[in-house]
């Protein structure tokens, strides 16, 4: 493997950019060669966290690490988690939730039998390709995920349509979703997996994949807002057996958000959740369980009020979608400022590192006083695999606001405030980046450096908007002149 240095990035808060770096220099310890457990960062090597005592590969950790994995200039490779799943798949279809990376076998629990996971393979693989720009790709993993589905689909769909798994699918084993059949989070990422499949489909020009997952996305876009939706609360429940709603609001609640599944109205409502203190917004962003529900404790208690960086990822992208940039912005620098100290405590008691899960209402990690019969020993320390979203992948996207295809050769730069920021060297394939802002004599200014030509769109406090090409070499703009 060919190394590369990681793309640097520039802030005003210097405490980021080390809090950005210190997590790629940790990255390296996790990258392990499964079948010896040893350190490995070649080829063979897996993205994989020790528990106890056994190597376990995680399809929800999978897929979530490939977001910012994506840019570290293919030091790590983001596929080898994902390829790893793919070639376990069984005869049916199936792929399951968790392996040991020893025997190769599934590592199934009492409370999720038969290993059903988030299936969100595709939403990780359209983001790969517009990361990479490799068709082929995904032209040779659509027949995995298209068995992954109909497997999904013959085994799991009810005559309501909607699908009836474990609610631990989502990882979130204590959760107080007593009676819950149809979880709300695992019909809404078979929404979003299957929109991304139809977006796969439209890259390989076949519109007959397309329309196929295109319908099954509509028809579980209804579904979900006629059955999973209350009024009266304005938000997304789970279903017991008799299709009635529960009453738990809990962060699952959200996922339709990431599905585009409510209207605009029905958006305004959960953001509404998002931002009331009572309900998900707590000083920290954003418990997996409502404030106000009698199970909520200030301590977590796992899944009943910790901090995800995974959850708040996919809120974050939640709120992209229904263009609340600002807002995802400001969560996504709060959480981060929570985390960084968390990793830098001001006191002499514990060592501060970036973990599992953290508290909803100061600082600190999550605690739990019942261990957690899966993970017993939650939250996880020096957890990186899901942490590394808030500490690179959202700090690239939504702190610096930078968005990259490179299919279409283009970088979007959101800027709310002008300040000095930006990336340094970021590989797009054979294409070197640096985009940065500063204040010179003259103004504001943009500098770029690249080696290839692409197209850079500037928009700046919603007020300035402008879309260039920008030859290769070094060159500059004032934001005053747009």
């Amino acid at each position: 493997m060919i190394k590369h240095d990681f793309p640097k990035i520039h802030f005003y808060d210097q405490d980021f950019v080390d809090i950005y770096n210190k997590t790629w220099s940790w990255v390296s310890s996790s990258w392990i060669n499964p079948a010896t457990g040893e350190q490995d960062s070649g080829a063979s090597g897996l993205f994989l966290f020790p528990e106890q005592d056994k190597l376990i590969i995680k399809q929800f950790e999978t897929i979530f690490s490939s977001f910012f994995l994506v840019y570290s200039n293919r030091n790590f490779e983001p596929c080898n988690n994902l390829d790893y799943f793919y070639k376990l798949q069984e005869q049916n279809g199936a792929i399951r939730w968790q392996y040991d990376t020893k025997t190769g076998k599934p590592v199934f629990t009492d409370d999720n039998p038969e290993g059903i996971g988030l299936p969100l393979f595709a939403w990780a693989e359209f983001n790969l390709y517009h990361k990479s720009a490799n068709k082929k790709r995904v032209k040779d993993i659509m027949p995995v995920l298209q068995k992954y589905m109909a497997w999904l689909e013959e085994n799991y769909k009810q005559e309501n349509g909607l699908y009836a798994v474990p609610h631990t699918a989502s990882t979130m084993e204590n959760s107080p979703r007593d009676g819950c059949v149809y979880p709300v989070d695992f019909n809404a990422c078979m929404a979003v997996n299957a929109s991304y499949m139809s977006a796969l489909g439209d890259i390989l020009n076949d519109k007959d994949l397309s329309f196929q997952y295109r319908k099954m996305y509509f028809s579980l876009k209804t579904r979900i807002n006629s059955l999973m939706w209350d009024n009266d609360t304005g938000f997304y429940y789970d279903l017991d057996k008799d299709q009635n709603r529960l009453s738990v609001k809990t962060i699952a609640g959200f996922w339709p958000m990431m599905a585009e599944i409510p209207n605009a109205d029905k958006a305004e409502l959960l953001v509404g959740h998002l931002k009331n203190p009572k309900s998900f917004g707590t000083e920290h962003p954003f418990p997996t369980l409502s404030a106000d529900d009698p199970h909520f404790s200030e301590n977590g208690e796992g899944y009943r009020g910790s901090v995800f960086s995974a959850f708040n990822f996919m809120i974050i992208k939640g709120l992209e979608k229904y263009g609340k940039l600002e807002m995802a912005r400001e969560c996504a620098i709060s959480h981060l400022y929570f985390v960084l100290e968390t990793l830098l405590p001001n006191y002499e008691k514990e060592t501060g590192d970036l973990y599992e899960a953290y508290l909803p209402g100061k600082y600190g990690k999550a605690l739990c006083s019942t261990p957690l019969k899966n993970s017993p020993d939650f939250p996880k320390k020096h957890y990186l695999i899901t942490t590394g979203l808030s500490t690179i992948a959202i700090m690239i996207e939504n702190v610096i606001g930078l968005s990259i295809s490179l299919p279409k050769k283009t970088v979007d730069w959101i800027i709310p405030n002008l300040e000095i920021m930006g990336i340094e060297n970021l590989s797009l394939k054979r294409n070197l980046i640096t985009i940065l802002s500063n204040k010179s004599s003259r103004g504001w200014e943009i500098q770029m450096e690249s080696e290839k030509l692409y197209y850079f769109t500037i928009n700046i406090l919603g007020q300035k908007k402008k879309t260039l090409p920008i030859p290769s070499g070094k060159c500059s703009m004032l934001i005053d002149k747009l």
